[in-house]
């Protein structure tokens, strides 16, 4: 076991920041749906709206963050191993099955992750972000005939946005649990905090060579 640097600081700013506006933006559109009260309703949708801004800005500087250092490279899906990482996560981690994969700096993701961490950003994602947009901006589009044009009643967007909403939480959930299945309960999170992570094989080293043996 060896102890690698595989997250950049701007990883973990990007990741840390997106998961607290999606908590926030829950909370807010809850509270808009009547769900509870906290904020009063017109504090919630405007926190809702804000929060929702500085998320579209968070995306657009992650997309180019990805491109331009070739980390997007991550997401592309392999057929490879997947139905021996379902298998792990369903029954081999449970009887304490060596892992089917092994992780690096250039292969951070495993077979499933890659595809359901694609389909968040192809998918979930655009869902959430466009059905907001169409949804807060619904009488400029209706005045301009566009939203008659698409043949959209807003009733229909704002069931589509709900339905990406619930669907995103379904997957932090899940990504949340998922940290939990490292070495230890506490491994992936640390990780993520630190940039550090102990790896069964660090063939790959940062190009700041910042790699050290692992304490334990």
């Amino acid at each position: 076991m060896q102890k690698v640097y595989i997250y950049k600081k701007f990883e973990r700013f990007w990741h840390w920041c997106q998961a607290a506006l999606i908590f926030f933006l829950a909370l807010t559109g809850f509270e808009i749906h009547d769900s509870f009260h906290l904020f009063g309703f017109e504090k919630a949708v405007a926190f809702h709206r804000s929060a929702s801004y500085l998320l579209l800005g968070l995306i657009a500087f992650s997309i180019f963050w990805h491109f331009t250092t070739g980390e997007w490279k991550q997401y592309i899906p392999t057929f490879s191993k997947l139905q021996a990482q379902i298998r792990y996560y369903t029954i081999g981690m449970f009887k304490g099955e060596p892992h089917p994969t092994i992780k690096s700096v250039r292969k951070k993701l495993n077979p499933l992750q890659a595809v359901v961490y694609l389909g968040f950003k192809l998918v979930m994602a655009p869902m959430v972000i466009l059905s907001g947009l169409l949804y807060m901006y619904y009488k400029s589009f209706d005045v301009n005939d566009m939203v008659v044009a698409l043949n959209i009643p807003l009733e229909w967007i704002a069931v589509i946005h709900t339905l990406g909403a619930f669907l995103l939480i379904s997957f932090v959930v899940v990504h949340v649990y998922m940290t939990t299945t490292g070495h230890t309960i506490t491994t992936n999170i640390k990780a993520m905090i630190t940039g550090w992570e102990e790896l069964e094989d660090a063939e790959d080293i940062t190009e700041e060579g910042k790699i050290k043996k692992s304490q334990s």
